[in-house]
């Protein structure tokens, strides 16, 4: 389609002298073309002129079809679309190879979960997608920094030690833990006397942490819930498949983020005000956010400026993404606002993405707070049941895909509905599906006979022979070219299979343009879809055309195997 685009903005720089970038889309089906342009439409009211002698005029210059009430209707010869899957065969990821972001550096912070509580499925969610999101910029070229932000200090820490000192520390679990964060948040909101113990335990954990102090009974305890959580976020990460390069707990960057305010403060970007120092947000729009509290102690909004420069002291970022919930984006306003007076740069380079809640069927609302929230296990627990319910198999790798490819489908930002049962399913949009369809492949592949396995690996390649293309490219008497009797270019299923996966390099670029790991997911699903229905109409072993079907067949699961990869899901062997 890219070849396509760029020809039509140049046809329309030369009739009009516009700069216009046209939208190109898959045909619709009762148009007899591969793709379709509403640029007339779009220009009509700039050019004075009816989007039909619009679309005359532009169709004259490049020798296409048009239809009212004034589309540019494109179609792909059948020697291009062979030749391109030619391409893809001999050499699959040159064919659709990206430098967009070569050797750029990104760092995607991701997950962010606070050690001395459990992940919950917001975290698996953000874990998901911030992972497909890394992959995407690696496909482009960027090396990519994995980066995980948690809250080791802070007040969530002290209200689980309120209640956790009072526990057998030989006997802790990471489940323990987080039902003291439960009771100790409730202290702090009912009694007076814990929140004054609570609010003296938060300082005395920040000295700990900052003066490394081990040997009393409250820092001995505080290490050890700390290395606890830790481990179990890496163990949780390895079930997923995925791995970070960098944790940032906040005490490492609270100290960067403390004089980075207090220098700003002397400059005027922040201001005291009853004893804390704030960020004025009204002056912009925004609202105003404590920095640093009453007690002299940093919130989060100091410990996230100390993680925007510690993260451009450690990498020198071309691109930083974070990823949080929907919840943080006010609260992120504010603080990049207030990094933008003395580190614009910084600011310029920084996306912040955010996304909405996880909920299961029925809408019940959740929080940590009260401990009746869905952890991130739980969610893959309940896929593994329902596998195992609707199809008696345990297989780990479609649970995985499974529950990965149910986020993924939908684009950030909005909620998401999760229902465990719809995402183990062999049909509609899933993981399942998509596996199954690639499998389907790899039998096909696998039972194709020794002679024609021979013939689709052997050096002369093509998706035809080069005297079938000389052959295909002679011309008739009357000037058209003359089709290759042995490709049976009236096979619309093929055809239709061929087109979808030439849109592919399209679609990734698109994905990468726009930070959306669902436009990859959803093409997929639709590419597995033309597959299907090539499987069905189109037989391959023992056809006269296996040799060539049989190609087509590799191209369709080297891309698709290519894709799930972007979106770090397995294909199975069997099914």
């Amino acid at each position: 389609m890219q070849e396509i685009r760029v020809e039509l903005k140049k046809v329309i720089q030369n009739l009009y002298g516009l700069d216009f970038d046209p939208e190109l889309t898959p045909s619709p089906d009762n148009i007899d073309a591969d793709y379709s342009s509403n640029a007339p439409l779009k220009l009509a009211k700039e050019l004075h002129k009816s989007p039909m002698e619009i679309a005359e005029e532009i169709s004259g210059s490049l020798d296409i079809s048009v239809s009212a009430p004034g589309f540019l209707n494109f179609t792909l010869s059948d020697e291009h679309l062979n030749n391109y899957i030619d391409d893809l065969a001999n050499d699959f990821d040159k064919a659709i190879a990206s430098d967009e972001y070569q050797d750029k550096t990104i760092i995607c912070e991701f997950s962010d979960p606070n050690p001395f509580k459990v992940l919950h499925v917001g975290h698996l969610y953000t874990s998901v997608v911030g992972d497909a999101i890394s992959r995407l910029y690696e496909y482009a070229g960027a090396h990519v920094i994995r980066a995980n932000f948690g809250g080791d200090v802070g007040l969530h820490v002290a209200k689980t030690m309120y209640v956790l000192r009072q526990k057998n520390p030989d006997e802790l679990t990471i489940e323990d833990i987080a039902k003291c964060y439960v009771e100790g948040t409730a202290a702090y909101e009912d009694s007076e006397e814990a929140k004054q113990e609570i609010t003296r335990l938060n300082k005395e954990i920040y000295r700990i942490n900052a003066e490394k102090i081990h040997g009393t009974p409250l820092a001995d305890l505080y290490w050890q819930g700390r290395e606890l959580s830790y481990d179990y976020f890496r163990n949780f990460y390895a079930s997923i498949n995925l791995t970070f390069d960098k944790f940032y707990p906040e005490s490492t960057v609270a100290e960067l983020g403390l004089a980075k305010v207090k220098e700003q403060l002397k400059n005027g970007v922040y201001e005291e005000s009853q004893g804390a120092v704030i960020f004025n947000g009204e002056k912009y729009g925004l609202h105003t956010r404590v920095f640093i509290n009453q007690e002299g102690v940093p919130t989060y909004e100091t410990k996230d400026v100390g993680l925007i420069f510690t993260k451009w002291d450690d990498y020198h970022f071309d691109k930083s993404i974070v990823i949080t919930g929907s919840e943080q984006l006010e609260y992120m306003k504010v603080v990049l606002k207030s990094v933008e007076q003395y580190a614009p740069e910084l600011v310029d380079r920084t996306t912040h993405l955010t996304h909405g809640l996880v909920k299961l069927p029925g809408n019940v609302k959740m929080s940590s707070r009260k401990g009746n929230f869905l952890k991130a296990v739980d969610v893959l627990d309940m896929v593994k049941f329902a596998l195992k319910q609707e199809y008696d198999s345990s297989d780990a790798t479609i649970s995985l895909a499974a529950t990965k490819y149910a986020f993924l489908k939908y684009k950030m930002g909005g909620n998401i509905i999760f229902d465990p049962k719809e995402s183990v399913k062999m049909t509609g949009n899933s993981g399942p599906y998509l596996l199954y369809s690639a499998v389907r492949a790899k039998k096909i592949l696998a039972s194709a006979d020794n002679a024609a396995r021979e013939e689709l690996t052997s050096a002369q390649g093509g998706f035809r022979s080069a005297a079938a293309r000389e052959l295909a490219r002679e011309p008739h008497g009357d000037g058209r070219e003359r089709r290759d009797p042995g490709v049976d270019v009236s096979s619309s299923y093929e055809r239709n299979l061929k087109r979808k996966i030439l849109e592919y390099k399209d679609i990734l670029a698109i994905a990468v343009q726009e930070i959306a790991p669902h436009k990859l997911a959803n093409y997929l699903y639709e590419l597995a879809q033309e597959f299907s229905r090539f499987y069905e109409h189109c037989p391959v072993q023992g056809s006269e055309r296996e040799v060539e079907r049989l190609k087509l067949v590799k191209v369709y699961l080297d891309t698709m195997t290519h894709g799930l990869n972007i979106l770090n899901i397995s294909i199975p062997e069997e099914m």
